[in-house]
């Protein structure tokens, strides 16, 4: 049965990290599903226009294996700000799923959920003075901590996407998508 992840993005999203991560969990052929947190059409932070699959419902169940969140400070701000969103993270932290946010999603949208209580994690450099105390920063384009898994920037989407993909799937899927680049 095929792995389940959601991405989730807000107006403003992060386009190299989200487009990214879609393109490689396809490829991965993991069922993801693309949810606009409060609109279908989403505008990323350079006007590129994506399509969601669904809006994200507050009551989303927890059939996912994976969820995900892409930066753009905007799009970070506007999920950190969503009642939906923090249930989510909670629910899935709960059930010790994997939760992954890159850029300034780690800082934002993860951490005050309380997910990042004595765990390691990167964010967008100069972000972490915002991270709290008890949050050790490595300086990594990729941190895996258990279940979460952040990233730093853009320049490492294509290796945050690979570390889900690996999360969810094992090495042997990730080797079948390198060797199809």
């Amino acid at each position: 049965m095929p792995k389940k992840a959601i991405i989730i993005l807000a107006q403003g999203f992060e386009e190299i990290e989200a487009v990214t991560i879609i393109d490689i969990l396809r490829r991965a052929c993991i069922d993801l599903t693309v949810a606009g947190l409060d609109n279908l059409r989403i505008s990323g932070s350079h006007g590129i226009i994506l399509t969601g699959d669904k809006k994200l419902k507050f009551k989303e169940k927890l059939k996912f294996d994976a969820c995900i969140f892409p930066g753009g400070l905007n799009a970070a701000l506007s999920l950190a700000a969503s009642e939906k969103v923090s249930s989510l993270i909670k629910r899935m932290d709960e059930e010790k799923k994997i939760i992954a946010a890159i850029c300034a999603s780690p800082v934002l949208v993860l951490a005050p959920c309380g997910i990042l209580k004595n765990k390691s994690a990167t964010c967008y450099p100069g972000m972490q003075k915002n991270f709290n105390k008890d949050t050790t920063y490595k300086e990594k384009n990729v941190v895996v901590d258990g279940n979460i898994i952040t990233g730093s920037s853009p320049k490492a989407a294509f290796k945050f996407a690979l570390t889900i993909v690996e999360k969810l799937c094992g090495k042997e899927a990730v080797k079948k998508i390198k060797n199809l680049l």
